[in-house]
């Protein structure tokens, strides 16, 4: 890409984030006490709506497990009922099971240290770990460990493909590739700016019936015109 089309990238990403961010405010994420409570989250997530991820941390809390000894130790069966709330319980507990283990063998439970290692090294070392995938681990890479990793999910494909500027289904590095490429490495606007466009998908970009009247996007948003019965001219 030429540097003039990286500027208008860059340009028009800024644009995105001060819109989103004048209209919704700070969103202040990831809600959480510990890092260990950011990734345990960020597991629990997976296929949950959050209300359900703050039952079973809750859960979890109250038994006096919201820690990597703690997951290690517990009954996997008992583990799963603490989790039941966020869905996929069985799952979800071996998930854990495997993170704690993970953190206790590379760490010694120590996440502090964990900061300390780079993103490019860490991120395949938590890829390996079961059950956690590429959405999971820059979660935990962001949220837990403050590395400037761009989150991708479902809400960020179907907001840019919806302003017309990737593929709904385009590789998740490439999306990744298109922040990442262009935006300056802070961690602190990575966090805010995809918490705000999960904000903004569910108030207005929805999956099934997008609100596009009013959308602080519409004039930069190709469906919004067509669905609002504009032309794009």
């Amino acid at each position: 890409m030429s540097e003039r089309g990286e500027t208008r990238v860059k340009q028009t990403l800024l644009d995105i984030y001060d819109r989103l961010l004048g209209r919704y405010g700070r969103q202040h994420w990831w809600p959480a006490e510990t890092r260990f409570e950011m990734m345990v989250g960020a597991v629990l997530t997976q296929a949950a709506a959050w209300t359900n991820v703050e039952r079973a941390i809750d859960n979890l809390k109250a038994a006096a497990a919201l820690s990597p000894d703690a997951i290690r130790r517990i009954p996997q069966d008992d583990l799963a009922q603490l989790v039941y709330p966020a869905g996929y319980y069985n799952a979800k507990a071996r998930k854990l099971k495997a993170l704690a283990t993970y953190l206790g063998e590379s760490f010694g439970d120590d996440l502090d240290a964990m900061t300390q290692v780079e993103p490019g090294l860490l991120r395949p070392r938590l890829l390996a770990v079961h059950g956690i995938g590429e959405e999971t681990a820059d979660d935990i890479l962001l949220y837990a460990l403050g590395k400037p990793v761009f989150v991708i999910d479902a809400f960020t494909r179907r907001l840019l493909n919806r302003l017309g500027l990737v593929p709904d289904r385009g590789p998740y590095s490439a999306i990744q590739g298109y922040f990442m490429d262009d935006l300056a490495p802070d961690p602190e606007m990575y966090g805010e700016y995809h918490a705000l466009i999960v904000r903004h998908a569910k108030v207005a970009c929805r999956k099934s019936r997008p609100v596009c009247e009013g959308c602080v996007l519409l004039d930069i948003c190709p469906t919004g015109k067509v669905n609002m019965g504009e032309s794009e001219d």
